[in-house]
């Protein structure tokens, strides 16, 4: 059956302004892939991997720059069915996984504190492992614009910092390993528009502790949900408030902020204050 061909198509013609270009946008604008690159495009199962693994089948069959692809799901532990509804998607989708087994579920089951945090570490370091293991440089995931815009807010309001989910970082436990966000622009309604519009189901996170939602869009009691939560309910007041949430990480002005910090060295902006006000006085002498 060739089901696969008409979600490909959807991408490009039906979803071209919502999806594709601004897959296009990101991978351009912050230069994420590079000629002979060999990326892991990671799946976990759910709507967001699934997308990033179509538009990345896409743009290696049609893009100018020749790059290698691996797509990679790693079993944390799932329980049959999910595991199954991940082999129907990829089949139905046409997308060659390569799929590795790890016990992650059962060492986060034994702790307490912070569970779902430990599993994030813990996926992430897999997933770098088995890639460069496959002779990969980058490992794609799923992130979205909503992630990045929950991501700044949560930071502000839990955290106390102005903190931001890049597009690309290099990795400091695996050398030579860069991980890439290729849907950093894609909003996740849209991402849901079109997993309606094929007609498509998937799993979400199917952790012990959450497997009472295996199916559909939305989490649970989290933080991240709280986000959710709140900028809904910015969108509703103005549409501009996401994209503005969005764009001031792209834009921070340090003339005006207290302080900051880079490659882990604190600075206030106390350090030239006395400086700055000399050289802008003597430039007005």
């Amino acid at each position: 059956m060739d089901n696969y061909i008409d979600v490909e198509r959807s991408i490009i013609k039906r979803f071209r302004k919502e999806i594709w270009r601004k897959f296009i946008s990101a991978v351009n604008e912050y230069q994420l892939i590079k000629e002979g690159d060999k990326i892991a495009v990671c799946i976990s199962g759910g709507k967001d991997s699934m997308l990033l693994a179509k538009c990345m089948q896409e743009l290696q069959r049609h893009g100018k720059v020749k790059f290698e692809t691996v797509f990679l799901v790693m079993n944390p532990g799932y329980n049959e069915y999910n595991k199954q509804v991940i082999l129907n998607n990829a089949e139905y989708l046409n997308i060659p996984i390569h799929m590795f087994e790890t016990d992650i579920f059962d060492i986060v089951a034994t702790v307490e504190e912070s569970p779902c945090y430990l599993c994030a570490r813990m996926r992430r370091g897999y997933l770098y492992k088995h890639a460069k293991e496959l002779g990969c440089n980058k490992i794609a995931l799923g992130h979205h614009f909503d992630d990045v815009i929950e991501t700044v807010l949560m930071s502000m309001l839990y955290s106390g910092q102005m903190k931001g989910m890049m597009p690309k970082l290099h990795s400091t436990n695996y050398e030579g390993m860069e991980l890439i966000r290729p849907l950093y622009m894609v909003k996740e309604a849209d991402i849901i528009a079109w997993r309606k519009y094929n007609n498509l189901q998937f799993i979400q996170c199917a952790c012990r502790f959450t497997e009472n939602c295996m199916l559909g869009d939305n989490g649970g009691g989290s933080k991240r949900q709280e986000m959710k939560e709140l900028i809904k309910k910015f969108r509703q007041t103005s549409s501009i408030i996401d994209m503005n949430i969005f764009r001031s990480v792209h834009n921070v002005n340090l003339d005006t902020m207290i302080g900051y910090q880079k490659k882990q060295v604190f600075h206030s902006f106390l350090d030239d204050y006395d400086t700055d006000i000399s050289s802008v006085n003597s430039e007005n002498e």
